[in-house]
């Protein structure tokens, strides 16, 4: 019974093991990674090289399906070559199941001791990340060692014995077993690893193993399919695809299975080889098969999942749920998505001025209506934001989110900001048929232009960074307080004039500057989340910088 127990915790030590180095590894490159993918989306040969290249360093093709699979739904790349990285994929997962299937008992205890110190000493770096691989790794090896020590016990055990002779040779329950266990414990990896111990140790006959193989392939393909099942259409054609290129390969290779036993006994010796190299031959066997026909797979799965039209602005659109295990990933979605929602606050402003020109009651009304669409996004970025795990990101991932949430904040503010200047115009001017003075409309045409100019300019420094721009956005905000006072002076010289128009509109003018310059503070204060981090804010005031200093009046009123 003891034996069998620690057996169970070696086995459950394999599966987390591979879960710490797909973690870990997707925290630290998983940007790099997706940039790699993206970028090797051309000639087969490059995107099946990726996909195995990328497989064998995140532990698990499941992961590379995922990232390729959002890449599909949002119509970054075709199924085709997508579906090529796939089979790369798969050979990746197999490439790693040989290595891991040599001895390097002498390697564990030097990746977990050295994982350990870098990870406990510098958790929140790049090099603690790393420290998080290494010993992922090591506890792998580990496991594996452990399965060892303890299968052999078992197999001496009369009972266990007893039961070996009696299992069936019976393959579909073969498949169907090694499909669940691959989807109970998320890796293939850990299954065909697992498989081909105990098979070396005499616990399951190498036919049983060779069957239960080819269900941890057909598990994995299982995994990402079901990982996807609530996705867009779009996002379901890659995984779909593997899983039908999988089925298909089990089907034309089940009939020779027999004889692949025979060919594997006779040209190498020992078990554990016969095994892990079976499932290398059968995925690679698999790749140069169906290269030739992802095309055609392609073509028909687009048949099959054709994607809707979609004519709901306020539904997200670069909100990919599959990346919220990859917080660089995530974090680059919801930047995107932030970017959209500052794009509909553009629009809205930008149609403002229209309005009050041409008393545009019509545009008026579908501009307060995009204000939803601002309000919805804001919501889908911060509740999609809340999945991210603040402690999984490291310093400069943790600054770019809260540089996110600070954003949207600010531009769903700016929508309610715009939705209540239009109600103004509309129930002060429009309805009332008022018109500004010809020097009232110059002043807020002015204001209205600097206000794109620097909305503009936010958006640059949200989407860049670059703490230059984040001063010169700053330095608008005293500036634009400087002609609100002005114009507010100068609009009480023309009331003492007795200027007809301005007197009429008098009230609106003054609110619609003031509402302007409060539009104006949200959009400067994109910069501050960029400032702060890089030492350019004191307490109260911008500090003078050798890339270009402010005046004194500037800095006196920046807050």
């Amino acid at each position: 019974m003891l034996h069998l127990l620690n057996l169970l915790a070696a086995i459950a030590l394999l599966v987390w093991a591979t879960q710490i180095v797909r973690t870990g590894v997707l925290r630290l490159f998983g940007e790099d990674l997706r940039r790699m993918l993206a970028a090797s989306m051309g000639a087969w040969p490059k995107a099946m090289l990726a996909g195995l290249g990328v497989t064998c360093l995140v532990q698990s093709s499941t992961a590379t399906a995922l990232i390729v699979s959002s890449f599909v739904g949002r119509g970054l790349v075709a199924t085709a070559p997508a579906l090529v990285v796939m089979l790369g994929a798969d050979v990746g997962t197999s490439v790693m199941a040989l290595v891991y299937s040599f001895d390097l008992s002498w390697l564990s205890p030097l990746l977990i001791f050295m994982g350990v110190i870098t990870y406990v000493s510098r958790e929140k770096t790049s090099t603690g990340r790393v420290g998080q691989i290494s010993i992922g790794l090591g506890l792998i090896t580990l496991a594996l060692q452990l399965i060892v020590a303890n299968t052999g016990p078992l197999v001496q055990a009369p009972l266990v014995r007893t039961l070996l002779v009696t299992l069936p040779n019976d393959l579909p329950m073969e498949l169907l077993v090694g499909a669940l266990l691959a989807m109970a414990s998320y890796s293939s990896l850990a299954v065909v690893l697992l498989v081909a111990t105990l098979a070396d140790q005499g616990l399951v006959p190498v036919p049983t193993a060779l069957g239960l193989v080819l269900g941890a392939n057909i598990g994995r393909a299982a995994v990402s399919m079901l990982s996807v099942w609530r996705s867009d259409v779009a996002t379901r054609r890659l995984p779909l695809g593997n899983l039908l290129f999988k089925g298909l390969a089990v089907l034309l290779i089940a009939p020779f299975l027999g004889l692949v036993h025979v060919w594997l006994q006779d040209g190498i010796g020992v078990v554990l080889m016969q095994v892990v190299l079976f499932n290398l031959a059968f995925n690679a066997a698999q790749a140069i098969l169906f290269v030739p026909f992802t095309g055609l797979l392609a073509a028909a799965l687009e048949r099959w999942l054709k994607v809707p039209p979609s004519t709901d602005d306020r539904a997200p659109r670069h909100l990919d749920k599959l990346a919220l295990g990859t917080p660089s990933i995530a974090l680059s979605c919801a930047a995107r998505e932030a970017l959209r929602q500052a794009d509909a606050v553009e629009t809205m402003l930008r149609g403002v001025l229209p309005v009050i020109r041409n008393n545009d009651l019509d545009l008026a009304a579908r501009l307060r209506q995009m204000e939803e669409v601002v309000d919805a996004l804001y919501t889908a970025i911060k509740l999609y934001l809340t999945q991210v795990s603040r402690t999984a990101l490291s310093e400069r991932e943790s600054q770019r989110w809260t540089e996110i949430v600070s954003f949207t904040i600010n531009m769903e503010q700016i929508g309610d900001i715009i939705e209540r200047v239009l109600q103004d115009v509309e129930d002060k001017k429009i309805r009332k048929q008022r018109s500004f003075s010809d020097a009232g409309m110059a002043e807020i045409t002015h204001l209205h232009e600097r206000l794109l100019a620097n909305l503009r300019l936010g958006m640059s420094v949200f989407l860049d960074g670059h703490v230059r721009d984040a001063q010169k956005l700053l330095e608008e905000k005293a500036r634009f307080r400087e002609l609100e006072h002005e114009y507010a002076s100068t609009h009480l010289n023309r009331l003492q004039d007795n200027t007809a128009a301005s007197i009429e509109t008098s009230s609106l003018h003054l609110d619609l500057i003031s509402e302007l310059k409060r539009i104006n503070s949200h959009i400067c204060s994109i910069a501050y989340p960029i400032l702060e981090p890089a030492g350019a804010l004191t307490p109260t005031r911008l500090r003078a910088s050798r890339m270009g200093g402010l005046d004194e009046e500037v800095r006196a009123h920046a807050r």
